[in-house]
């Protein structure tokens, strides 16, 4: 018998262990969007991070993350929020943080428009402003600011993959941007 040393974050899945849950479960994740508002609290800009895939596609996307064994809401929202903008983004969550929506995506296309190759996810999506200085960190290339009105434009809609354009329509919507 070999004595191991315990692993210091239980709560993390090794890329077997993840396959495998992916193939059969629907996996819990946290999105996103990061907003910057006016003094009245309308929201000025929207913040899109551009990234690239392994096949060299650049496409726009939200923060997002998925929620660990044990771990709060609150804080897998707060921790890939700090992983995505950096740990001078200034996140102001409010007491009891509630999503705009629940986003499911599928493997394949579905009712939901919303797509994740990998499998079966349940999102809680969620507007976030932030009041500090963001930087793209992790796989990220940039971290844009654009007006509603531009993420909303055909140009930046059409960046997305996986339907995430539903939900930045959603985000505004919930804000109550008419657009």
């Amino acid at each position: 018998m070999s004595v191991r040393t315990p692993d210091p974050n239980p709560g993390w899945l090794n890329s077997e262990d993840l396959y495998e849950a992916r193939r059969r479960l629907p996996m819990v994740y946290v999105e996103a969007v990061p907003v910057r508002q006016d003094s009245l609290g309308y929201v000025t800009e929207i913040g899109l991070l551009y990234s690239a895939d392994d096949a060299g596609t650049f496409y726009r996307t939200v923060v997002s993350g998925r929620v660990q064994y044990r771990e709060t809401v609150r804080a897998a929202l707060l921790r890939h929020i700090e992983k995505d903008l950096g740990s001078l983004a200034l996140p102001q969550l409010p007491p009891s943080p509630s999503p705009f929506t629940v986003a499911e995506y599928f493997p394949y296309p579905s009712e939901t428009g919303l797509v994740d190759d990998r499998q079966h996810a349940v999102s809680l999506a969620y507007v976030v402003p932030v009041s500090g200085e963001c930087h793209p960190r992790q796989d990220a290339l940039e971290l844009s600011w654009v007006t509603p009105d531009q993420a909303l434009s055909p140009e930046i809609q059409e960046e997305f993959v996986g339907g995430r354009e539903k939900l930045i329509a959603q985000a505004l919507a919930h804000m109550g941007y008419c657009g």
